[in-house]
């Protein structure tokens, strides 16, 4: 302590200056911590999804981020698709010059592989256009028609028939038992145009978010923890991971708003 004194002394640096700490550090330390906390919980959060969860300015959240080089975990990696062609003709595609009104007006769907100890598992979801919120889904360790009918069966058993489904133009989307369901109910059914992935950006989105908050799938030891895990990731999506568009999770947004839509063209309020 002594010679640390002397050298000060020698170099004419005032003892308060040497050990100051700067009061901005001490926030952005805090923060930072409180940054880690919320990726802990939500490793695909990015800087606008912590800023609404910490309720402070997303230029200072993105400041402290870049300051301590906090990343949040992205899986940029997409599955590639196979196209098959099983013959029968797509439907065109309806929603591209429009937007859902409500709930249950514009459903889209979508399935996606889970690399798991090599083997496949494979994970359908059905998500309400207006809502964002998964209303269905299905898991499977195969990918075809039942896999997507069951996704779809799962959402009619819980809410009331929306007027249209968007998918791909998969050939478990244009399977007869798909089909006969959508007539049944007096669904219209959509496509993306083949080979046109972001007409469908919103299924696309939500399976590389939810791939990420998964994490490292190998973890799990049998099937049912798997199925457990993407049960559960699910849960967290529908009732609390915040949704940029939504800016709250979509349970709490299909809460907040009630309307719905009638398959005769009437708006009703719940």
């Amino acid at each position: 302590m002594e010679n640390k004194s002397k050298a000060l002394e020698y170099l004419n640096i005032p003892r308060s200056t040497f050990y100051y700490v700067s009061k901005k550090d001490e926030k952005d330390l805090e923060l930072k911590k409180r940054i880690e906390e919320v990726l802990q919980a939500n490793p695909s959060y990015g800087h606008r999804r912590i800023s609404i969860e910490l309720k402070i300015n997303r230029k200072r959240i993105k400041r402290v981020m870049k300051k301590f080089d906090i990343r949040s975990r992205r899986n940029r990696k997409k599955p590639v698709k196979q196209w098959v062609n099983d013959g029968n003709a797509a439907s065109p595609n309806l929603i591209k010059d429009i937007v859902p009104l409500c709930k249950n007006h514009i459903w889209v769907t979508d399935f996606t592989y889970i690399k798991w100890h090599s083997k496949f598992v494979y994970l359908a979801t059905v998500i309400d256009l207006y809502t964002r919120e998964v209303v269905g889904l299905s898991i499977k360790t195969n990918h075809s028609a039942l896999l997507t009918s069951e996704a779809l069966l799962n959402a009619l058993a819980s809410n009331p028939h929306p007027e249209i489904i968007h998918s791909d133009q998969g050939s478990e989307y244009k399977a007869k038992l798909f089909r006969k369901i959508l007539g049944e109910h007096g669904i219209l059914q959509s496509m993306s145009k083949k080979g046109s992935p972001w007409q469908n950006g919103f299924q696309e989105s939500f399976y590389g978010n939810f791939k990420v908050d998964i994490g490292n799938v190998n973890r799990f030891e049998t099937l049912g923890e798997l199925a457990a895990e993407l049960y559960r990731s699910i849960f967290y999506y529908n009732n609390q991971r915040i949704h940029l568009s939504l800016g709250m999770a979509p349970r709490k947004f299909a809460e907040k708003n009630t309307v719905e839509y009638n398959i005769n063209q009437e708006i009703l309020v719940v």
